[in-house]
């Protein structure tokens, strides 16, 4: 008779499993589910934002080890402060295999008002410091198959009132993703872009609005099934930066709650 194997077979690895990743904007909100959810499937993370000791605490909460300093405080508004915060990555953990650029800053303002620093602060976390990662990141990216998540917004495919800066910014950061995802077409990097809707984070929570706003403009922007939870959108970003995902590149993903649908 032939032999039964009752050995129990292995339990599939996770995708993301020994993965290094630099996350921007992980002291809060959707940053913050993101280096979470990778956490927990078996990813190295650093957390980078500005705030160091939310960023501390946020990162010390979810790797459960307050002695563990997985972060690294930078604005990466800065091309220097983007750079530092790629070689220290690379440095203590030996490479770098995920780029999820998720920090991102949104002030509503009358356009005709905007002041010039306000369209630089604009343009600076929500576009440029995604670039300067990306430019430093991907010859670490490419020794490693790796790839990079920007996070868009619906604000990077429709107009929004009160939103100039950050939907040029945002519009911008899709064109980013398109263009390097066919330069790189020749290698194994994947670049994906997501665009999430309203979420319910400290961003969204801490809109303040400008004197004289026509709020039914304000309210084209809300979906008609409410606001998601920020757990619920790190679910696909973290898919785009699996294994599972080898075959997704140059893609726009929309998570909006059936915003654009209609």
């Amino acid at each position: 008779m032939p032999t039964v194997n009752h050995t129990r077979p292995e339990a599939p690895r996770d995708a993301l499993t020994g993965k290094v990743a630099l996350v921007t904007g992980a002291s809060s909100g959707l940053g913050r589910a993101v280096a979470e959810l990778l956490h927990r499937r078996g990813a190295t993370v650093l957390g980078v934002a500005r705030d160091a000791s939310a960023l501390a605490s946020a990162m010390s909460d979810i790797t459960g080890d307050p002695s563990d300093n997985r972060y690294f405080a930078a604005d990466i508004g800065s091309s220097e402060a983007c750079a530092d915060a790629v070689a220290a990555c690379v440095a203590r953990f030996g490479g770098l295999d995920l780029l999820i650029n998720v920090a991102g800053a949104h002030t509503l303002r009358h356009s005709h008002s905007v002041t010039d620093e306000e369209w630089a602060d604009d343009l600076a976390v929500n576009l440029n410091g995604p670039f300067y990662l990306s430019r430093a990141a991907i010859p670490h990216l490419l020794e490693r198959r790796g790839n990079i998540v920007n996070v868009a917004s619906i604000a990077g495919v429709q107009g929004q009132a009160y939103s100039a800066g950050y939907c040029a910014a945002k519009h911008a950061l899709i064109g980013l993703t398109r263009a390097l995802a066919v330069e790189y077409s020749g290698s194994t990097l994947r670049v994906n872009a997501v665009c999430p809707g309203g979420m319910t984070t400290p961003l969204v929570a801490g809109f303040t609005f400008p004197e004289g706003v026509d709020f039914d403009l304000v309210l084209r922007s809300a979906a008609p099934r409410g606001l998601m939870r920020p757990e619920d959108v790190a679910a696909l970003i973290c898919f785009l930066a699996s294994d599972d995902a080898a075959a997704i590149h140059g893609s726009v993903h929309l998570a909006d709650n059936g915003k654009t649908a209609g």
